[in-house]
């Protein structure tokens, strides 16, 4: 796939955002940075104190055991959902908006994608890219086949 002047390319993760914009042309991109951002999301266990809840039942002798919540996946969805965000209010130029992100966190971003960026969507890629260099990442965006 090429990406034409002025593409804007989110790689996102649950823990790291980076933005780019191609100032190179079609045959050879050039992605600077726009936004970098990174936050401390530590595993559930770190992260949470109590043992999970026990119901009881009104009639009878049973109870049983609730789910223990996720607060490190929690800590992901809402990071996703602010990606999701500054990804719409960077989105002025209308050139266009390719997105990289782990499967999972490309569905947390769909549901709150904003008007502008559905409008000028040109490619999701499921791939967890945040880690990588640029060069990764424009050749897996060369590489990718719509």
């Amino acid at each position: 796939m090429q990406i034409a002047n002025g593409t804007l390319v989110m790689v996102v993760d649950g823990a790291k955002l980076l933005l780019f914009k191609n100032d190179g042309n079609a045959k050879l991109p050039a992605l600077s940075t726009l936004a970098h951002e990174k936050i401390d999301n530590p595993a559930t266990r770190d992260q949470g104190s109590d043992t999970p809840g026990r119901s009881f039942s009104s009639v009878g002798n049973g109870r049983s055991s609730l789910g223990e919540t996720d607060w490190h996946q929690q800590n992901e969805d809402r990071f996703a959902a602010h990606a999701a965000d500054t990804l719409d209010r960077a989105a002025t130029g209308g050139d266009g908006i390719i997105v990289i992100a782990p499967p999972r966190t490309l569905g947390e971003l769909r549901k709150r994608y904003g008007a502008k960026t559905t409008k000028q969507l040109l490619a999701e890629i499921p791939k967890d890219l945040a880690g990588h260099v640029t060069d990764d990442i424009v050749k897996a965006i060369t590489a990718y086949e719509p």
